[in-house]
């Protein structure tokens, strides 16, 4: 049965990389699975048939048969359970690899996001600098703390798994977006090696594909 994943019709990210779909697209293209593409605007996101796949009104969404998913994190986990690639194939090992997908996603993603966020929607209140400076210490507390963690590691237990694919593009927003990364080397470079896998630029290129053909239809 065919994959299908839905994604931006007109990608806010202008290209980078950042939509969460990207994160699906990587995770089929680490495990060698083929899909599809559909393309979904702002409105029919919010329109009653995108929302029977997406009750948030987001993307991405996954279908399989008779089996519709979303949440890019439960994706990846369905994925990563049904493919050899993203998961180790010891118990214990695979159980430290989900930890580290939930704290990729609970943990350290929420300051990350909630400091575009602000950059975007409160830039013109007066709480603005104040508040950019308290999400900027929060954000480099988790940094810090994943930084002596990971050490001198290429990968965060191990072998590449579904926790470095999603912990990678949680951080490559930051990558986007300023220069924080500069700060910890080992994590700056931990990205790149991410960046640099054959299933990521397979990934980003299609994705980027999607953003070039909207810019120029």
């Amino acid at each position: 049965m065919t994959i299908t994943i839905t994604a931006f019709e007109r990608s806010p990210d202008r290209g980078k990389g950042l939509a969460r779909d990207m994160r699906v697209r990587w995770a089929l293209e680490e495990v060698g699975q083929p899909y599809d593409v559909r393309l979904v605007s702002f409105a029919e996101m919010k329109e009653p048939a995108h929302r029977a796949l997406h009750p948030f009104g987001q993307i991405p969404t996954y279908e399989e048969g008779d089996l519709a998913l979303f949440e890019s994190g439960a994706i990846i986990f369905h994925l990563a359970e049904r493919h050899a690639g993203l998961l180790p194939d010891d118990a214990n090992g695979r159980a430290r690899a989900i930890a580290w997908m939930f704290a990729a996603l609970n943990t350290v993603e929420p300051p990350i996001f909630d400091c575009s966020l602000v950059q975007i929607f409160e830039r013109d209140e007066p709480w603005y600098e104040k508040r950019l400076r308290a999400i900027d210490e929060s954000i480099r507390k988790r940094l810090a703390d994943l930084s002596r963690r990971l050490g001198d590691a290429d990968w965060l237990d191990g072998a590449f798994s579904a926790g470095d694919l999603l912990m990678i593009t949680v951080l490559l927003r930051l990558k986007a977006s300023s220069n924080i990364l500069d700060d910890y080397p080992n994590l700056a470079a931990y990205v790149a090696r991410g960046e640099a896998r054959p299933a990521y630029q397979r990934a980003f290129d299609a994705q980027l594909a999607v953003f070039n053909a909207a810019s120029t239809g």
